[in-house]
């Protein structure tokens, strides 16, 4: 990427951790960066209106253009528009956290995250990459949509290391497990990333491109409902899939 992108995006991710006013020097010193490279982004940034001075020597701050800006942009996003309802009543129903994320090549984006009502939930931020290919149910969705030979050759070299006393960290046995999933139409994750939190995935096709929803939650609620869990899943999978051939 280039410096001055990175530099860019870390300035925006800066003001939104410390959710507070920085000066020149305050910028330069969090993100280790040279006064001089700072100045110059921040002066861009200021010239093309998303951050202002609060006062002299008082710090800077983004305006709202950003916000008027990400607004614009979220409310015509192509995918949120055919995804946001089917995926909302799918939280609703199973009362647990929902996701959508975009797969290309080995990485997959996460695009939307809707939270239920419990205090307890699992959380991820829109952005993140999902974490692991092989212990998580998103991750083996992904891995069963790749060409056997790619998949082959990923297995081949893959250090299948336990995050959890159920990572499965045998090929063979993770072979089988994505050949079950791929049957079955979902896949799932029972404390293999993370103890005591459930996760089930299961793909689905607009155009070219595969998406992939996950109901995600602690195995307290979720383990005993896996298969009406998974159930309600394939059926909003293949409504989106089925609606995107109707467009």
């Amino acid at each position: 990427m280039s410096k001055i992108v990175a530099r860019t995006l870390d300035f925006l991710e800066l003001f939104a951790e410390k959710k507070r006013p920085l000066s020149l020097s305050d910028i330069a010193r969090l993100l280790g960066l040279p006064i001089s490279s700072c100045h110059d982004v921040l002066q861009e940034l200021e010239n093309r209106g998303y951050v202002y001075e609060i006062a002299p020597r008082a710090g800077y701050y983004p305006t709202l253009r950003l916000l008027d800006i990400a607004t614009a942009i979220a409310d015509n996003d192509p995918v949120v528009l055919r995804a946001d309802h089917a995926l909302r009543d799918l939280r609703d129903k199973v009362d647990e956290s929902v996701l959508l994320c975009k797969t290309s090549g080995r990485v997959a984006t996460y695009l939307l995250s809707f939270e239920p009502a419990h205090p307890l939930r699992f959380t991820v931020r829109v952005g993140e990459h999902v974490r692991s290919l092989y212990a998580t149910s998103a991750g083996k969705a992904q891995l069963a949509g790749w060409k056997p030979a790619d998949f082959d050759a990923w297995l081949a070299s893959a250090e299948l290391t336990a995050l959890t006393p159920r990572t499965i960290t045998r090929p063979e046995a993770l072979r089988s497990e994505i050949e079950t999933g791929r049957a079955r139409g979902w896949f799932a994750n029972v404390g293999e990333s993370i103890p005591g939190v459930v996760t089930l995935s299961a793909p689905f096709a607009w155009g070219d491109a595969t998406y992939i929803v996950t109901i995600a939650g602690p195995a307290s609620r979720l383990e005993d409902r896996l298969e009406w869990a998974a159930k309600q899943l394939c059926e909003t999978c293949a409504a989106l899939e089925m609606g995107a051939g109707r467009r």
